[in-house]
């Protein structure tokens, strides 16, 4: 096992009718700011259930934070807690929305231009407001660690960053609260956390014995209450497992000493920013095609994956892992994720655009043993077609 620190201090408030919590949560005299997504959290009253467990602190709202959160949309958001000297902010939403919010949190304190923390991947970040989440959406972990994803449209960029000063104080996770989301926005959550999971387990071995084990309990309950999410809307069970299970599979527990690849994101960051596709989608789009060419690096672990998660033990050593990559990639097809380029009308030159935007964000080296060049990313896409 490699050496590793592991520090999360997140507090978790889990369960049915847990927004009321907020009123202990957050300071009584701070002046806050929530920030949430579209007009759902109005919608369906959440956000008049966050404003009323806030009471009579002061409250100032700022909406309109996107999927791929915008760099452009939350500059906005920077000036208003500068001016109105806000203190604490509450995002309200899914992962988005609390990665806007990190930004947010680091940007207000940071002296310079707040693009420059993603240049450097947040290693610049010295302070940052103190905020909580209510999370919406079950995805991308982002309310229990210190990551977040930003776009920047006018440049085509997807990037992001990591600082323990952006981990939420707290996020209240009730699961009743995605109970009115759309298959699509569950098909994604489920397919992001997936792929979460295999960057983080899909490597090679490091006798990371218990690592391994929690990893692949996180990818049989994703396969066993994913479909069902898309099933039974109104199954707290289900929604509550998946919404634990997306969080645990990027909050650093199972990433600690075990490398980790996250190609796949990397790759598929670039097709979100030039051509604006689901994130989670291209990670279906990236990862089977990059097991696939792969595979030789990945031996030991796909074989493992293929019995453990699988239940694949018949067949030659081949067969099997061949057998592990089809799985995957069905199982993303049976959420109703389609898995090839060719299903979002993208062909060879969108292929030689990527790879550019791969270079000019420094990602030529990519995966577990940096051995991902820009022309094995070629092979990668050329195999997703």
């Amino acid at each position: 096992m490699l050496n590793f620190e592991f520090y999360n201090p997140t507090k978790i408030i889990f369960g049915a009718e847990t927004v009321a919590r907020l009123a202990d949560l957050v300071p009584a005299k701070a002046r806050v700011l929530i920030l949430y997504g579209g007009s759902s959290a109005k919608k369906n009253g959440t956000l008049d259930e966050v404003k009323a467990a806030l009471g009579t602190r002061v409250l100032q709202e700022f909406g309109g934070i996107e999927p791929n959160p915008g760099y452009e949309t939350l500059m906005p958001a920077i000036e208003q807690v500068r001016r109105e000297k806000i203190d604490f902010l509450l995002a309200v939403g899914g992962g988005s929305v609390i990665d806007g919010t990190k930004l947010v949190a680091a940007a207000v304190k940071f002296d310079g231009d707040p693009w420059e923390i993603l240049l450097k991947h947040g290693k610049n970040v010295n302070e940052a407001i103190p905020f909580g989440t209510v999370l919406t959406l079950p995805a991308t972990g982002s309310e229990m660690n210190s990551g977040a994803v930003i776009t920047r449209k006018e440049m085509q960029a997807k990037l992001a960053f990591l600082s323990p000063r952006v981990f939420p104080q707290f996020s209240i996770l009730d699961p009743t609260k995605t109970s009115t989301l759309p298959p699509r926005q569950i098909a994604n959550g489920v397919a992001d956390a997936f792929v979460h999971v295999v960057e983080q387990y899909l490597t090679y071995p490091a006798q990371g014995l218990v690592q391994d084990r929690f990893a692949e309990g996180l990818l049989q309950t994703l396969i066993e209450v994913g479909p069902k999410a898309l099933s039974m809307v109104e199954d707290y069970d289900t929604r509550a497992n998946l919404m634990w299970v997306a969080a645990l599979a990027l909050n650093g527990l199972i990433g600690a000493g075990v490398p980790q690849d996250w190609a796949t994101h990397m790759i598929g960051h670039e097709l979100t920013a030039l051509y604006g596709i689901d994130h989670a989608r291209t990670l279906a789009i990236v990862l089977p095609s990059l097991l696939k060419v792969q595979r030789g690096h990945k031996r030991a672990k796909l074989l493992q994956y293929a019995e453990r998660v699988w239940q694949i033990k018949q067949g030659d050593a081949d067969q099997r892992i061949d057998e592990a990559i089809r799985c995957t990639g069905q199982f993303f097809e049976d959420l109703g994720i389609k898995t090839r380029l060719s299903d979002y009308e993208l062909g060879r030159d969108a292929i030689e655009k990527i790879v550019a935007q791969l270079e000019a964000h420094g990602m030529t080296a990519l995966g577990e043993h940096r051995n991902i060049s820009l022309d094995i990313s070629r092979t990668i896409l050329e195999g997703a077609l």
